[in-house]
């Protein structure tokens, strides 16, 4: 990893109201009151439990980040949310350009706009992206990541580097039981790397794996040199299994 630090994020998605987030909250502090030394934790609630989660894990080493936001400040924007709303509930960052929000139109230059938006707002993106199956067997996986990437950080100035973090999560593989091998996602992340080298310093970039995400995946997916922590889905709404996933980072 070069001196980068895991970082273990866990995606809620639309699950648990503010009360089972407490709830959730309380037992992973009894599971996991401290993280392993040098390793990052985020929680990614949905917007109607980022104030619970954030009063909840007060004092705990795991930040709070959202699941997305608007690229726009403020104004007749119904349904939307924005960086500064998400930041004055206690997040510290949001997930960006999930394949499940691209699926319902977002597209790069949005996702692109919402990454400045986060960093303008003082939160660290967490910035999605992936191939399908059919992109994935028709051997353009490379040039599909890559357009994402340099789209997404286009927008980033080279001293942000630190700010960002990247999940690669090959949409095949969401929510579905199925993951890339070991060595499919370390070689992928590396080429994803060699992308970014141009226009930041590749080797500070944290970029993660996600995508069906377990406790008994999770050791050997994050020995791979290249791959920085684990987007974690499914495998977070439990704190046993999220926890056991943060240790296998340490």
């Amino acid at each position: 990893m070069q001196g980068r630090r895991p970082l273990i994020a866990g995606n809620w998605k639309m699950h648990k109201t503010p009360a089972e987030a407490r709830e959730w909250c309380a037992g992973f502090r009894d599971r996991l009151p401290a993280v392993p030394p040098g390793v990052d934790v985020a929680v990614c609630p949905p917007f109607t439990a980022l104030e619970a989660v954030s009063a909840a894990l007060r004092g705990h080493p795991a930040w709070v980040a959202a699941q997305t936001i608007s690229d726009q400040p403020s104004g007749p924007h119904t349904g939307e949310v924005s960086a500064s709303m998400v930041f004055g509930c206690g997040a510290r960052g949001s997930i960006l350009g999930h394949s499940e929000r691209r699926a319902m139109g977002e597209t790069d230059a949005m996702v692109a706009s919402r990454v400045r938006a986060a960093l303008d707002a003082g939160l660290r993106p967490i910035i999605c992206i992936g191939e399908s199956l059919d992109e994935r067997e028709g051997g353009v996986t490379s040039e599909i990541l890559a357009d994402q990437l340099m789209v997404a950080i286009g927008v980033v100035r080279a001293n942000e580097v630190d700010r960002i973090v990247i999940a690669y999560e090959p949409i095949w593989a969401i929510g579905t039981g199925r993951m890339a091998t070991p060595e499919m996602a370390q070689e992928t992340i590396a080429a994803m790397r060699a992308s970014a080298a141009p226009h930041l310093d590749a080797n500070r970039l944290r970029i993660l794996y996600g995508g069906s995400v377990t406790p008994a995946s999770a050791r050997e997916l994050l020995v791979a040199p290249d791959i920085d922590g684990a987007l974690v889905g499914g495998a977070s709404l439990d704190p046993e299994s999220f926890a056991m996933i943060i240790e296998a980072a340490g």
